[in-house]
């Protein structure tokens, strides 16, 4: 991902440049003594030049990105308009996987920014990460409704290969929509090889042991190749298993933070995103303040304290 100066740090030169040209060539003039219709002469192209050079690069922009395969931050600024078809569509056909999306990055982009990582790239990675469970939208827990969930129907092995589906599915309508290779290989690489253990056990407890392959039940992959792909698995798998706690304490959360990270360390579903021990502390210590903050948790007193006791007492 190429960084270019975005949004009024862009359109800034198109105001000073032909000012700075214009003092420029006027100082430059009168100093060899020319005349008044020949510093004229020379400040309009002067500022004709500094205005068109930043309209020549945001108009070119698109052409280099589609020859040498990069992705500038207005790209994915543009691709960050919660009215996009795709995110607009995803609301509309699966809102739970929504409102999961829109979480997901706001904890990806902390943690990016905690890690010196892309924090848009991060962002925008987690709002298409899941755009691919539109087609099956009721086979994913976030879009069901209370006491219904088709997967009881099913047969582990067939459950596991509808929910690996929407890797494959997002895949084809990022390519669809034209969505750049960045953001296709965090569609791609968000679950890594992770075991699918819910249904893995289920089969495990219907048939022989034996005949149950951990492939089956395994996402396709391939693990994530990034440090922004990596953290975007971390934030989608935090809120998940954060969503799903009974009692949302603040103890509770962080060692749902805890586990998440350590299972995807002993899965070394991290091993290719050159993250360190050291990024992967600071990304936990990220998710927190957030998490706390979507589920309204109170902070924690020591047994017998309230939140009042903390206040100052008059004198």
């Amino acid at each position: 991902v190429i960084i270019v100066i975005n949004g009024p740090r862009f359109y800034r030169p198109m105001i000073f440049l032909p000012l700075a040209y214009a003092v420029i060539i006027t100082a430059t003039d009168l100093l060899r003594f020319s005349s008044f219709s020949a510093i004229s002469r020379g400040i309009l192209p002067g500022m004709l030049n500094g205005f068109l050079s930043p309209v020549l690069t945001i108009g070119l922009l698109p052409v280099f990105e589609s020859i040498f395969g990069i992705t500038t931050n207005i790209t994915l600024l543009e691709l960050s308009d919660l009215n996009h078809p795709l995110l607009r569509d995803l609301a509309i056909k699966a809102p739970g996987t929504y409102n999961h999306s829109i979480i997901v990055g706001s904890l990806a982009e902390a943690a990016a920014e905690a890690i010196g990582a892309n924090s848009l790239l991060a962002r925008v990675g987690s709002y298409y990460h899941d755009i691919g469970k539109m087609e099956k939208p009721e086979y994913f827990v976030e879009n069901q409704l209370k006491g219904k969930n088709p997967h009881d129907k099913l047969s582990p092995s067939m459950s596991s290969l509808i929910l690996a589906s929407h890797i494959k599915e997002g895949c084809e309508l990022a390519d669809r929509y034209k969505l750049p290779r960045v953001i296709k290989d965090i569609i791609r690489q968000h679950h890594g090889r992770t075991v699918m253990s819910y249904f893995y056990h289920r089969a495990q407890e219907r048939g022989d042991k034996e005949e149950v392959k951990t492939d089956r039940f395994q996402y396709p992959g391939p693990r994530p190749q990034t440090k922004e792909a990596a953290i975007v698995m971390l934030a989608d798998s935090v809120e998940a298993a954060t969503r799903s706690l009974p009692q949302k304490t603040s103890s509770r959360i962080k060692e749902t933070i805890k586990e998440v990270v350590q299972s995807k360390l002993s899965q070394s579903e991290l091993d290719e995103s050159d993250l360190t021990l050291r990024d992967l502390n600071k990304i936990s210590e990220s998710f927190l303040p957030i998490l706390l903050g979507i589920f309204h948790v109170r902070v924690e007193y020591p047994k017998g304290q309230t939140d009042a006791d903390s206040l100052p007492k008059k004198r």
